[in-house]
């Protein structure tokens, strides 16, 4: 992928928008959000090694002594949320203008810079064929970069089996699964249902071209398979296009109801909206950040 996924003056104007947990953290572990354990926010609970964008204030000078180590101050009510971020890398997710792979990076970034800024852990996956690809955990406002580099360095091929590879992620926490594909993939609920049964809250940002959604077709085609090569010789019509408008609303509809009844989110995107649309007007009135 070599389109630049943004820069740094879009980050900024995150500052003001958080990830909601719905109450979700990560039993033991610390991090920069409000829990609803007792407990004064200001009861001395742990330490950790410092991580660059930490605040200076929290810092143990003495602990520095100590250890030649910097790190810094943690409370009994702050939690941290691990946060997992699940791209489909199939082949169909590079249709579109901007194509759907850029808008899902992009995504991808906002989500981590969001979480990282909060102090939460995050996991970048790719999901491709029936593997998963795993950043390893990022923490701290100084693993921006190794998000950047590794949604940058992030290749989109082949067909993905959305099922099978989201059960190849060890998960051993409560947590946050977002999951951001074109869902064009057998078995999506078995997937999803895994995720459930790991005790995720899980999101599905379902991102389609406008050609997909509106499509603009006319005549006799020849349609190529992006992923499987077939090709299929079609006579589009106007009442074509209906049936596969009501067949895709139903398809939608199905999965928004599938995991909003098991206490997720959904959202429908378009993948030609622009991304700060998507980011403060979409997401906040899903109430997936606020």
């Amino acid at each position: 992928m070599k389109e630049k996924i943004f820069d740094g003056d879009f980050l900024k104007k995150l500052e003001t928008l958080t990830l909601s947990t719905g109450g979700l953290f990560s039993e033991g572990s610390m991090g920069g959000r409000k829990s609803k354990a007792r407990g004064s926010s200001v009861e001395f609970s742990d330490f950790r090694e410092y991580s660059l964008g930490d605040d200076f204030r929290r810092i143990d000078w003495n602990a520095y002594g100590r250890f030649d180590k910097l790190f810094v101050k943690l409370f009994m009510e702050e939690r941290e949320a691990h946060v997992n971020i699940f791209i489909d890398c199939s082949k169909s997710m590079e249709f579109g203008q901007p194509s759907k792979a850029i808008t899902a990076l992009r995504l991808s970034a906002v989500f981590t810079y969001l979480c990282l800024s909060n102090l939460d852990r995050v996991y970048l996956n790719r999901l491709s064929g029936d593997e998963l690809g795993e950043s390893g955990a990022l923490s701290g406002k100084g693993a921006m970069d190794k998000a950047l580099y590794f949604l940058q360095n992030t290749e989109f091929y082949s067909e993905t089996y959305l099922a099978e590879a989201l059960k190849k992620k060890k998960l051993t926490s409560r947590g946050i699964s977002i999951i951001i594909s074109d869902f064009f993939s057998p078995e999506v609920k078995e997937g999803l249902n895994y995720l459930l049964y790991k005790k995720q809250q899980v999101i599905l940002l379902q991102l389609l071209s406008d050609e997909e959604i509106h499509p603009k077709l006319n005549g006799q085609l020849s349609l190529l398979d992006s992923e499987s090569n077939k090709e299929i010789k079609v006579m589009v019509t106007p009442s074509l296009i209906k049936k596969y408008e009501e067949r895709l609303l139903q398809f939608s509809t199905a999965l928004q109801e599938y995991i909003m009844k098991r206490g997720g989110h959904y959202l429908l995107l378009n993948s030609s909206s622009p991304l700060e649309e998507m980011i403060f007007h979409s997401f906040t009135a899903e109430g997936i950040l606020r």
